[in-house]
């Protein structure tokens, strides 16, 4: 899987905030401990946390559809664009067969992507915000790509984040300018090859205007490209082109050179300067997004996550060697082998007699005892954890989670089922079901005490 960025490490843990609020908090006792043995200042840990998860409940999964829904939908927006630039360019020259109006071409060119262009500053300079509508249509495909139900809370998620630093709108601003851009010079290049292999005529026609007002039009659009190097026509073939379309080739080219250059300079240049200028308020500002630590899902996680005593400095350094284990207490790490019961009787002897380097942690009876244990093997994990347990009982869901979360805290784990202490076979079913439900944890398990694998390593 792809690493993820300080963005994505960000996001995520907006998204978790987001469905914590939602719907309650989560079943993370697992998450906080481990958040606590990474330690860190407060943010470091609430990422940390977030991050396990979203992790465990599919949301970082979910993450990576998502941004692929978002590069499909990104790219199937960008064919789009240039079948319009096709089309734009198409509109504009006809097929060639009658004479070109040269400002009729130029609207068709220019003209829509004017108005959204016009429409798109006025929303940024005096709402604050773009009306980007092909941004949000963008947003919409990438959702509908993505079809994940864990996504949910991820573009709610990314918008809110975004939108605290305001860059929400350079974000769709660089989406919405890049797009036309790429319509544009589409536009341009099917223009191109449309002029050189076609003969066309161009012509300008009215009703109420006079000649004067499209020979001051005309030289006046083409004042910017001509500082380019585009050639525009001269008055007498404006006047002339007013009446029919001059069959001259070098009135042909220089209405041509016009028509290109008024769509590179008035189209292309400030769709490329502005997807250049949103990119680049992007690139700025996205080292400077933050969580909000003042929400309330953060403010509950500040005591869980940061204890009263290490936010006074009391933080000991883990010792050399740690005391032998007793049930609830902390385990000899550098013996590197751990034996813990779940919940026995007493009818079972215990603790059996152990080799001298393996650790006893007791029976696991009661949730402080779980949580003590949990919070140790998470800062110290032995190399080998052996768990005892009952296969009188039926392998419920909660047995099954604390062995699963155990088996995490550790480098290998094998489950001991231990033998009926009456010397009376085990139920045959039952044995099943624990056999199967420790398959599909992935745990190895033995019917005999494994006490050879746990203090050496083999069998």
């Amino acid at each position: 899987m792809t690493a993820l960025t300080p963005l994505d490490e960000l996001w995520l843990t907006e998204a978790v905030r987001l469905r914590e609020q939602h719907a309650g908090p989560l079943e993370d006792d697992e998450a906080n401990r481990r958040a606590r043995a990474k330690a860190g200042d407060l943010l470091t840990r609430i990422k940390n946390r977030a991050l396990w998860l979203a992790e465990r409940d599919g949301m970082l999964a979910a993450l990576q559809h998502w941004k692929q829904g978002a590069r499909l939908a990104l790219m199937l927006l960008a064919v789009v664009a240039v079948i319009s630039g096709a089309g734009l360019a198409f509109a504009a020259l006809g097929d060639g067969q009658t004479p070109v109006n040269v400002f009729w071409a130029l609207g068709s060119l220019l003209g829509l992507n004017l108005i959204l262009l016009i429409s798109w500053t006025l929303g940024l300079l005096f709402a604050g915000e773009s009306a980007a509508s092909l941004g949000r249509l963008w947003l919409w495909l990438s959702e509908k790509l993505a079809s994940d139900a864990q996504a949910a809370q991820l573009p709610p998620a990314l918008l809110l984040l975004l939108q605290r630093k305001r860059l929400n709108r350079w974000v769709l601003g660089t989406c919405v300018n890049g797009l036309w851009l790429l319509a544009l010079l589409s536009a341009l290049t099917l223009l191109l090859l449309l002029m050189a292999t076609r003969r066309y005529g161009f012509v300008w026609e009215t009703t109420i205007l006079g000649s004067d007002t499209f020979v001051s039009l005309t030289k006046g659009l083409g004042t910017l490209p001509s500082l380019l190097g585009f050639s525009i026509p001269s008055e007498d073939m404006i006047r002339a082109s007013g009446d029919r379309a001059l069959v001259i080739e070098n009135a042909r080219q220089a209405w041509a050179a016009w028509l290109v250059g008024v769509l590179v300079v008035y189209g292309i240049v400030p769709r490329l300067l502005l997807t250049l200028l949103c990119y680049g308020r992007w690139r700025a500002g996205r080292r400077l997004l933050a969580l909000d630590l003042s929400e309330p899902e953060f403010v509950e996680l500040r005591e869980r996550l940061m204890p009263s005593s290490e936010r006074m400095g009391v933080n000991d350094a883990a010792p050399a060697e740690l005391p032998q284990l007793q049930s609830g207490q902390t385990a000899d790490h550098s013996q590197g082998a751990l034996l813990v019961a779940i919940e026995l009787d007493g009818q079972h002897p215990w603790p059996p007699r152990l080799p001298e380097h393996v650790a006893n942690a007791g029976v696991l009876d009661s949730r402080e005892s779980r949580r003590n244990l949990l919070d140790q093997l998470t800062r110290y994990p032995p190399a080998r954890l052996l768990i005892a347990c009952d296969p009188r009982r039926s392998p419920d869901r909660g047995s099954l989670a604390l062995i699963a979360e155990l088996g995490r805290c550790a480098g290998a784990t094998r489950v001991w089922l231990l033998p009926s202490p009456t010397g009376q076979a085990l139920d045959a079913d039952r044995l099943g079901d624990w056999h199967l439900a420790l398959e599909q944890l992935q745990l190895s398990w033995a019917d005999t005490a494994p006490l050879a694998w746990l203090e050496n390593g083999h069998d």
